[in-house]
């Protein structure tokens, strides 16, 4: 299922350990030096996401996904171009790195990796 559009989007089909579907699409604006970037996650079971990084400083609160009637949570935030945010997902409290991430940093203060999202 590729989007279209003027987006440039990374899809990823499947999470081994979690059976979640994950997906970053990233629009570029014409008119400031920002990009909307929406976080898609399936997780059909799931009663609560969210998404948190470097861009909202880890709040839980600052950007929660809104689940659609297919089991998907989605969001979009506003960031900056030419940054790399580190980034999570928090499901139902726990935390998961995304499949779709453009690359991963090790996190001393929680001793484990991070998704990156380059803008």
């Amino acid at each position: 299922m590729p989007l279209t559009g003027k987006f440039f989007h990374k899809f990823v089909a499947l999470n081994n350990t979690k059976n979640i579907i994950m997906a970053i699409t990233k629009q570029y604006l014409k008119s400031k030096p920002v990009c909307k970037v929406t976080f898609s996650i399936l997780a059909e079971d799931a009663k609560k996401v969210s998404v948190v990084g470097t861009f909202n400083d880890w709040n839980a609160k600052a950007a929660p996904l809104k689940k659609l009637k297919n089991g998907t949570f989605k969001g979009t935030v506003d960031l900056d171009q030419d940054n790399s945010y580190e980034f999570k997902y928090i499901v139902d409290g726990a935390f998961i790195n995304d499949d779709a991430a453009d690359a991963y940093v090790w996190n001393d203060f929680a001793a484990a990796d991070n998704g990156v999202v380059t803008v």
